[in-house]
């Protein structure tokens, strides 16, 4: 590589889905920032579609490459291959000096095996999560651990995340503590909200419930029998709270769709509603009493806006807000997500023991952070201060 300070770097963004385009988005603006430095690349595999598109729509991004690899039915190989093929043609095409992804997802791990094969250092964003069952969450373990040993550089949200990484053998000037990029866009929209409320657009019916449970599910390895169980939880909670309004954005997946309408259509204060652009979910998120979930994005989320989360999950490899008791992990028993529900609904001391205490995951700076270390690394520059040359 040239080591002309001079000479812009060429970074390659990849990402396919909703969460990754949201964390990795503050990143690319601030790449974008220092144009003299990098020349930022955007390339998206279209592994969601319809939700990737809101998200690029809310930051203002324009891919440069769209592989829309996603057809009705695809399996998971299916992603894989279609990926693979189309980004080899990419990296052939941009000859990158840099590949960024970010998180766990098949494009992530495919986008690093294709860096891999073109000799393109990898940087990995949100890097050592982990549960340590590689089955759970599915296939989003493997992907992060497998993109972990080819990635160059890592930039770990936690200093736990720092330590999963230190004991599997990665160099420690390789890693980079950055808190959560996931609290840079949150906090970016926020703030928007904050200057102009309208830009949330959902039902106005949903401003007017005292206490709302907004709910989010939709993981792989719950289908099935936990997944019945959880809506089925969320169909008792409702029946036996009139009083309490449960909104619950519904994932296009057909295996989400067909039980969660089986179960829950048709109660009074249950409303099943299309999934929201981000800037409308965030201002959701602002208004809900209770955050019920199986997100990993949301556990980071809901502590930074001061909501407790209950994760319908039995393990999660973001145990900062667990530990600190901002989340917690519920299970997918039925009865376990009822009792806990019911007790933050009850319990005012419990409530604010899980709403008042600090963030673990960040300050809004993590962006920062990221392309400071890749001056550092990339041209042997050490910015002078952690600051944003934003306006």
């Amino acid at each position: 590589m040239d080591n002309n300070n001079h000479t812009a770097r060429k970074v390659l963004v990849v990402f396919g889905t909703r969460p990754e385009a949201i964390k990795l988005a503050p990143v690319v603006l601030e790449l974008q920032r220092h144009s003299n430095q990098f020349t930022t690349v955007i390339c998206v595999t279209g592994q969601h579609r319809q939700m990737l598109d809101q998200v690029l729509q809310v930051f203002q991004l324009r891919p440069h490459y769209d592989l829309q690899v996603m057809v009705a039915g695809q399996s998971l190989s299916g992603v894989t291959t279609a990926s693979l093929t189309g980004l080899n043609k990419v990296l052939e095409h941009e000859s990158p000096d840099l590949v960024l992804v970010q998180g766990d997802t098949t494009t992530t791990f495919v986008a690093a095996l294709t860096a891999f094969y073109y000799r393109v250092k990898v940087a990995h964003v949100e890097a050592g999560l982990r549960t340590g069952q590689k089955n759970n969450p599915f296939p989003e373990e493997i992907s992060r651990r497998l993109t972990t040993h080819i990635a160059d550089f890592h930039f770990a949200p936690t200093e736990r995340s720092r330590a999963n990484l230190l004991r599997e053998g990665i160099s420690p000037e390789d890693i980079e503590v950055t808190g959560n990029t996931v609290i840079d866009a949150l906090f970016y929209v926020r703030d928007r909200l904050a200057r102009n409320p309208s830009l949330a657009v959902y039902p106005e019916e949903l401003n007017k419930a005292s206490r709302m449970i907004l709910v989010t599910a939709h993981r792989r390895e719950s289908f099935g029998e936990q997944f019945r169980q959880m809506c089925e939880a969320i169909r008792t909670i409702a029946l036996s709270r009139p009083d309490v309004l449960i909104v619950y954005p519904v994932h296009l997946n057909p295996n989400v769709q067909a039980p969660v309408h089986k179960i829950l259509e048709g109660i009074a204060n249950v409303r099943l509603i299309e999934p929201l652009e981000y800037v409308s979910f965030v201002a959701l998120m602002q208004r809900a009493h209770i955050l019920l979930t199986d997100s990993g994005g949301i556990q980071e989320e809901g502590p930074a806006l001061g909501k407790p989360v209950l994760v319908m999950r039995d393990v999660s490899e973001r145990p900062e807000a667990i530990a600190i008791g901002t989340a917690r992990l519920v299970g997918t028993n039925s009865d376990t997500i009822i009792s806990a529900v019911d007790e933050l609904l009850d319990n005012p001391l419990r409530y604010q023991e899980m709403t008042q205490k600090p963030n673990p995951y960040g300050d809004g700076n993590a962006s920062l952070r990221i392309v400071h270390f890749l001056m550092r690394r990339l041209f042997d520059q050490t910015p002078s201060c952690l600051c944003s040359s934003t306006p």
